[in-house]
């Protein structure tokens, strides 16, 4: 299972989360109403990000205008490990990625980790 943890821009909780099943094969992301994860924020491209199920696990893969870090870096496309942070542009909203089964350790997991980061609004 692969669980996707808004984080509050403003403030160390989770907003909102949505889990899928590791029988999913691509998760689409983005501010157009036909992703799993829809995203209202003008610098979320419509169809910004796919996170894809590869043999050993995850990958994310950019594929919006305004680029996508994960733990802070800029990339294209890279694997995905449990617990990374996923942000959507520069001053995107923030999600925080969860493999295997959803536990209230997870989100508390989230609350924690999203304590150091630099607030962004979106």
């Amino acid at each position: 299972m692969i669980t996707l943890i808004l984080l509050q821009p403003l403030q160390s909780i989770p907003a909102q989360n949505w889990a899928f099943e590791d029988n999913e094969p691509v998760i689409r992301i983005g501010r157009s109403a036909d992703n799993h994860v829809v995203l209202y924020s003008a610098v979320v491209s419509r169809h910004h990000v796919e996170l894809r199920r590869v043999e050993n696990g995850w990958e994310v893969v950019s594929l919006g205008a305004n680029g996508t870090y994960l733990d802070g870096e800029a990339i294209r496309q890279a694997p995905i490990t449990d617990g990374a942070i996923l942000r959507l542009a520069r001053s995107g909203p923030q999600i925080q990625i969860r493999l295997g089964t959803p536990t209230e350790a997870h989100l508390t997991d989230a609350m924690s980790h999203n304590s150091s980061l630099t607030p962004r609004s979106f």
